[in-house]
């Protein structure tokens, strides 16, 4: 094989490999010449011929005539075009090479992880305590460490105002600042001795059966607090039981109110064991906790021995049947208990019929009774309706969200017509018709001790709201009438419509969702031009109005010069921007004319 090596001069320094393989017959592969070439781009001082005889120079100097010729070859090869690299050829060589490369580092990565064994901690790294999560006042408790210092700082100061109020203000209402556990053992200091504050609200701050015990100390000295909120904290049967022991040397907490904390029977009959000692609790608040029949008897227990408990509310719990007899027990031999609140315990009608025993036995003087949502029917009405007609204390009764249908309702229509101390009475969501409510409105003929009467969510209809309307006309004293969700249509709004042209008590009146469109709206537009001395709040949303019930009730407005109307609600209704104009033009108008202001909702 012969081989060619020429250096020369350039300007431009130039490398070329090239291999190149001649055949020297058909089937001569093998003994094919081959060369290689490295030639630098000669730098042309005096022009291509100087080159051209430094070169022929050099190559006569060394080999001769034959020199000669590959000289020449050589010097008109290094004047053709530079041959191009074969990227592709390298591309595909380098990219399986690099894939390999990046795949055999992961996966020994994954095989020093999985077979390595983990360092263990040393002794001083494991005594060393963690910095933790930073608790905060504001919302957005849970900060980076980094924030640590700051975030303490603010929550001192702002702990250092709460304090302040505290120990200034009579009424204070500190709900929801989410301050916790550290921040009540903070605040609690401040409640010792303290001749300021009356009614405090700690709830929902995150406060739990630890932070409970930084009263311990504090409320027995304190005498001044009256009522104490911490509904909405997570305390549970421990914190309850903590409290207890609290509180039964407390002489100055009149109040006390433990709504949704996660109580139960246990929690409850440590409730009951500080009633028994306690002598001024007033108010006890226990709703949607988790007490079942066995805290029930542990609380009625107590009433047999308590004489200062008024008002005991249990409402949302799992009393159940049971617990209203084990209940009822206890208000046989209590003189002192006004108020009693069991909504939504599913006692039934048999609960129903063990607790008014209970309270028939009573000689104390129960004035509230709330026993909705329970699931009481016509049965359970009949045994309610016997406790009403012999009662002569009782001032509200909610039977809201039961079932005792129209049979019921006639039931405690006799009832009140014998009755002559209930001024609040609730029948709402009873599936009664138009023959209950038609037997309620006679009993109004001759009562006029009832001023609040509420019958939402019965379909009593157009009939219902006739015989209604007719006996409100001239009879009976009611001043709030409830009639939201009565599928009272248009026809039942012009039946209260001309009612009201004549009724001189109602102040109130609720007719949403009755589906009174723009014609019930327009026939309530024509008694509201006429002097009504009563009716100061309307309320007519989810009625399907639209600008033209909007325009009427407008202009009628604006066209009693004496009207008495304070509130009116047309929200959710379909009204657009020109409804809407109108009767802001019209409150303006009343305003400059009476000089009172009327609240539009729409």
């Amino acid at each position: 094989m012969d081989s060619l090596s020429t250096l020369s001069l350039c300007s431009h320094t130039t490398v070329n490999f090239e291999f190149n393989r001649r055949k020297m017959g058909q089937k001569s592969l093998n003994s094919s010449s081959s060369y290689c070439l490295l030639y630098i781009s000669p730098i042309c001082i005096g022009g291509r011929r100087k080159c051209l005889r430094m070169i022929r120079a050099a190559s006569s100097s060394t080999s001769g005539p034959r020199r000669s010729t590959n000289s020449r070859r050589v010097y008109k090869e290094s004047q053709a075009q530079t041959p191009a690299i074969p990227v592709d050829q390298i591309a595909s060589l380098v990219v399986p090479a690099g894939a390999f490369v990046v795949v055999s580092f992961v996966l020994w990565k994954l095989v020093e992880k999985v077979l390595l064994p983990k360092q263990a901690k040393t002794t001083s790294e494991e005594s060393k305590p963690t910095q933790g999560l930073k608790w905060s006042i504001a919302a957005g408790t849970n900060l980076l460490p980094g924030f640590g210092a700051k975030v303490e700082r603010e929550a001192k100061l702002r702990l250092n105002d709460f304090a302040k109020e505290l120990r200034s203000f009579s009424i204070v209402d500190m709900s929801g600042r989410n301050f916790g556990d550290e921040g009540l053992f903070f605040l609690a200091e401040s409640l010792a001795y303290n001749q300021t504050a009356e009614d405090v609200n700690f709830a929902a701050n995150g406060i739990t059966a630890v932070g409970v015990k930084s009263f311990d100390g504090i409320l027995q000295s304190n005498i001044a607090l009256k009522t104490l909120n911490l509904s909405g904290n997570d305390i549970g049967d421990e914190g309850a039981k903590c409290l207890c022991d609290i509180l039964e040397n407390n002489s100055g907490i009149q109040k006390l109110q433990l709504n949704s904390t996660g109580l139960g029977d246990e929690g409850a009959k440590a409730i009951g064991e500080m009633l028994k000692k306690n002598s001024t609790l007033r108010v006890l608040e226990l709703n949607n906790n988790l007490i079942d029949y066995s805290g029930f008897s542990g609380l009625a227990g107590s009433l047999l021995e308590n004489k200062t408990l008024q008002s005991l509310h249990l409402n949302g719990n799992y009393g159940g049947a049971l617990g209203a007899a084990a209940l009822a027990k206890g208000l046989e031999g209590n003189k002192a208990l006004r108020e009693l609140y069991l909504q939504g315990n599913s006692i039934g009608d048999e609960g129903v019929r063990a607790l008014i025993s209970g309270l028939s036995l009573r000689k104390g003087k129960l004035v509230l009774l709330d026993i909705a949502n329970n699931s009481v029917t016509a049965r359970g009405a009949f045994h309610v309706a016997e406790f009403v007609k012999k009662s002569k204390s009782l001032l509200w009764l909610n039977l809201y969200m039961n079932d005792i249908k129209d049979e019921g309702a006639e039931k405690i229509a006799e009832a009140l017509k014998e009755n002559r101390s209930i001024t609040n009475i609730d029948l709402g969501g009873n599936d009664i018709h138009a023959k209950g409510i038609s037997a309620i409105a006679e009993v109004l003929k001759d009562n006029s001790v009832i001023t609040s009467l509420e019958l939402g969510y019965n379909p009593i209809g157009p009939e219902g709201a006739m015989a209604l309307a007719e006996v409100l006309k001239f009879h009976g004293n009611v001043k709030d009438l409830m009639l939201g969700w009565c599928q009272l249509g248009a026809k039942g709004a012009e039946y209260f419509a001309d009612m009201l042209k004549y009724n001189g008590t109602i102040s109130t009146l609720d007719l949403r969702a009755n589906g009174l469109r723009d014609e019930g709206a327009i026939c309530l537009a024509r008694s509201l031009k006429v002097v009504n001395e009563s009716l100061t709040t309307l309320n007519l949303g989810f009625n399907e109005i639209r600008d033209e019930g909007a325009f009427a009730i407008a202009q009628a407005l604006k066209a009693n010069e004496d009207v008495r109307l304070t509130s009116l609600n047309l929200a959710s209704n379909f009204l657009t921007k020109l409804g809407q104009t109108a009767l802001t033009d019209a409150r303006d108008h009343v305003f400059e004319m009476t000089e009172k202001e009327l609240a539009v909702m729409f």
